[in-house]
């Protein structure tokens, strides 16, 4: 996939965040730091219903376009899902294990870019 293609699908994504209302979305650009992505988007739900709500939005507009997931964790629980696209891993958390893990610390040395509610 070419880089044009998924700048447009990061855009996408943050889009469908913002239509089911999450906090904090991050963009974290991994490319230079691994080889399993170029893109982690995150974004802090509020309620389990809400993180429910976001992970279908995402899955039927992506799908739409001909985008399936390789691989979709934690749909049970619903307090970490990743929804794994290849070139991008979007990753939708509750607060407490957002706060918990603190990803972006992980990263640290990702090119961060936060998104404006």
């Amino acid at each position: 996939m070419e880089n044009k293609q998924i700048n447009s699908m990061v855009d996408e994504i943050i889009d469908l965040m913002q239509d089911k209302k999450v906090k904090d979305i991050t963009v974290l650009d991994v490319k230079k730091l691994t080889s399993l992505t170029d893109y982690f988007i995150l974004c802090t739900s509020e309620s389990t219903p809400q993180t429910r709500a976001v992970m279908d939005h995402i899955y039927k507009n992506m799908r739409e376009q001909g985008y399936r997931p390789n691989n979709l964790e934690d749909t049970k629980s619903l307090e970490w899902v990743a929804m794994d696209y290849f070139n991008i891993v979007i990753h939708i958390f509750n607060e407490d294990t957002r706060n918990y893990y603190q990803f972006e610390r992980l990263w640290g040395d990702a090119k961060i870019r936060k998104i404006d509610e």
